[in-house]
């Protein structure tokens, strides 16, 4: 997302719900860790949702204006896990995740609202709209894209768990590379077509399926 796919006034919306989604993503990681028995980010106050802890000023400056953009990452120390393999997995999952319940959170939210018959004036309404909108937006955008499994993402950490010892050795010799094909795919529009874009489609089936749960809730 950036400048040119959503009207200018719009911006607060979209910065106000990628603070929001940002910091909840990565006081995931940190909780995690820290219940997991890893202190590390608590130690640097990472385990808060204080935007302030984790945002990047310039990944959220080319988030707005490139589209593309990161936080902090959250430092973990795997030594500190009883089961290293499983709860790095599960430090790492947890971020993704956050996302996706946002995302479910936004629709409890709008189904009550629904079921309430609340009335609101055309503004209210309008403005309560386009809020949700981006809040399901980006959140499922987050959720799906990490779990790409290339650098730096979560679905990369996720996978290198899942590898035997020499394979992950392995693949740490070309990491580095595989941020440039991850920037690639990113960029230039005939791989996205292919890679990302299909994959971000799953975002309209996954929404369908939260709603029709909770229509079993609220009809």
């Amino acid at each position: 997302m950036s400048l040119l796919r959503f009207p200018l006034e719009e911006l607060p919306f979209f910065i106000l719900v990628m603070l929001v989604s940002f910091s909840v993503h990565e006081f995931a990681h940190a909780w995690t860790a820290y219940k997991f028995g890893d202190k590390t980010a608590y130690r640097e106050g990472r385990v808060t949702l204080n935007p302030m802890a984790h945002l990047d000023w310039i990944g959220m400056i080319f988030l707005v204006l490139a589209g593309f953009g990161w936080a902090k990452p959250v430092p973990v120390d795997r030594r500190n896990f009883r089961s290293p393999r499983l709860m790095t997995m599960l430090v790492t999952a947890a971020g993704p995740v956050s996302n996706l319940l946002l995302a479910f959170l936004g629709l409890l939210i709008i189904a009550i609202l629904n079921a309430s018959g609340v009335s609101m004036s055309d503004a209210a309404a309008a403005t309560l709209g386009t809020f949700f909108k981006y809040w399901l937006q980006i959140n499922m955008v987050l959720f799906l894209f990490n779990l790409i499994p290339l650098p730096p993402l979560d679905g990369y950490r996720i996978l290198e768990e899942f590898m035997p010892l020499r394979s992950r050795i392995q693949m740490m010799k070309y990491e580095q590379w595989s941020v440039y094909i991850f920037l690639l795919i990113l960029f230039l529009p005939p791989l996205r077509r292919i890679t990302i874009d299909p994959l971000f489609s799953l975002s309209g089936p996954i929404l369908i399926g939260m709603n029709r749960f909770l229509a079993l809730f609220f009809g």
